[in-house]
């Protein structure tokens, strides 16, 4: 297993409260040995004006599997942040559910490497996306910082 950190589907999905994850419906749904995988709705909220799936709601689900796996990864006196992401879209989507699954390409000291590949009910590809991300030790803060 990849993981560092003990966590459970109920806590990732209660930490999600009152952030743009859980305004767009994301549910994490699977802990594997070496993934994560969430699901998020089509519809209104994840809806371009054409009626579609919109590019951006992709990366969000993507940016966010990636970051919340990456961070589990690492021991609490490190986290994940964010340094690049892209995004290839594949296919459109007008309803029903994605499914999101994220993989790590390399899992280093200073850097990570996640692919994460986005997928309808019959596991046709939406969309595949890279996100690396930067291991950062966490600094004891004071309080004027």
């Amino acid at each position: 297993m990849i993981w560092q950190r003990d966590f459970t589907l109920a806590s990732l999905n209660a930490g999600s409260a009152n952030t743009l994850v859980a305004h767009l419906g994301i549910e994490y749904t699977v802990i594997g040995d070496d993934y994560l995988q969430a699901i998020m709705p089509v519809d209104s909220r994840t809806h371009q004006p054409m009626g579609l799936l919109h590019g951006g709601a992709s990366v969000v689900l993507a940016e966010t599997l990636g970051s919340v796996a990456g961070n589990m990864c690492v021991p609490r006196t490190h986290c994940c942040v964010g340094l690049d992401i892209n995004a290839n879209h594949l296919r459109a989507k007008r309803d029903g559910i994605v499914t999101g699954i994220a993989r790590p390409v390399h899992l280093g000291a200073t850097t990570q490497v996640w692919q994460i590949n986005l997928q309808d009910e019959r596991e046709r590809l939406l969309c595949t996306s890279r996100l690396t991300l930067a291991v950062l030790s966490q600094k004891k803060r004071t309080v004027n910082q």
